[in-house]
């Protein structure tokens, strides 16, 4: 059975890469998914600001993070611009992301 233990080695180390493979595949993913709960929670804060949904800026963009899973972690508003930030994800995958919305120049 000579070069058997070489066949164990390579496939112990192929498995190893796709593993680490598929965690950094997943991590890239939550961060898109953050990137797109703090866009929506800006523009829902930002149109809140505005008038042009009821409501209070940051309880919008919190309903809004929260019903893409993630939470509001920080509001803030200036004029009417909103920047909001957002945490979460699934698992042992987290990501946080930032977002600034307001009206159009």
């Amino acid at each position: 059975m000579a070069g058997s233990g070489l066949t164990v080695a390579v496939a112990a180390v192929s498995a190893t890469c796709a593993v680490a493979l598929c965690a950094v595949a997943a991590g890239a993913v939550e961060g898109q998914r953050a990137a797109a709960a703090a866009d929506a929670a800006a523009l829902a804060a930002a149109d809140a600001a505005s008038g042009a949904i009821p409501g209070y800026p940051c309880e919008r963009a919190q309903e809004v993070a929260g019903a893409l899973g993630f939470e509001v972690a920080e509001c803030d508003l200036s004029a009417l611009i909103a920047t909001v930030s957002v945490r979460g994800g699934i698992g042992p995958m987290h990501a946080t992301a930032t977002s600034r919305a307001g009206p159009p120049p």
